[in-house]
């Protein structure tokens, strides 16, 4: 639901303000893993499920993530901090994440491909740079431990955010020069 909804904002947004947020998502999602990871916010606990009241607000920031992950933000690092913040064990968050991205990405697609507001080169790169980054997840990434994960996964996301925020300055300057 929240990637249909989000899906259909984004795709009339200029990119401009498309740039915009996916730097403030980043550099917020970079924030809370980096604040877990210091020992600020709980480390996460041990359970593997929720019920009653805390399934529900799980599944309603899960479709606000869904809308997020439509601005390019991926959805492992929030999905990971929303199931760490609920006391569940952080090795959680990849099956719900993996569980969520094959609702996401086929819904998502489908109303930006009616929008036409898609870059095909990129997303046959994209799709062509996902099968060797599946197998160096599965065969390598998997392996390290769970900390050094995270710190990388916040740096990376921190780069980004500082690269997109930066393209979307630029975007201003050209556009009122």
């Amino acid at each position: 639901i929240g990637a249909w909804f989000g899906a259909g904002i984004v795709s009339s947004l200029p990119k401009r303000k498309i740039q915009v947020g996916l730097a403030v998502a980043l550099f917020v999602t970079a924030a809370f893993i980096a604040l877990r990871q210091s020992g600020v916010f709980p480390p996460g606990g041990d359970a593997l499920a929720l019920t009653g009241g805390a399934l529900v607000f799980a599944v309603i920031v899960n479709g606000g993530i869904g809308a997020l992950t439509t601005l390019g933000i991926g959805n492992y690092a929030p999905c990971m901090a929303l199931v760490s913040l609920l006391g569940m064990n952080p090795t959680a968050a990849f099956p719900i994440m993996m569980g969520s991205a094959a609702l996401i990405l086929p819904v998502a697609s489908i109303r930006f491909i009616k929008s036409g507001r898609f870059n095909r080169r990129t997303a046959l790169a994209l799709t062509l740079g996902g099968i060797p980054g599946v197998l160096i997840a599965a065969f390598i990434v998997k392996s390290l431990p769970l900390a050094y994960v995270n710190w990388l996964v916040a740096i990376v996301l921190l780069y980004t955010s500082v690269l997109m925020w930066r393209s979307a300055q630029a975007e201003t300057a050209a556009s009122t020069a």
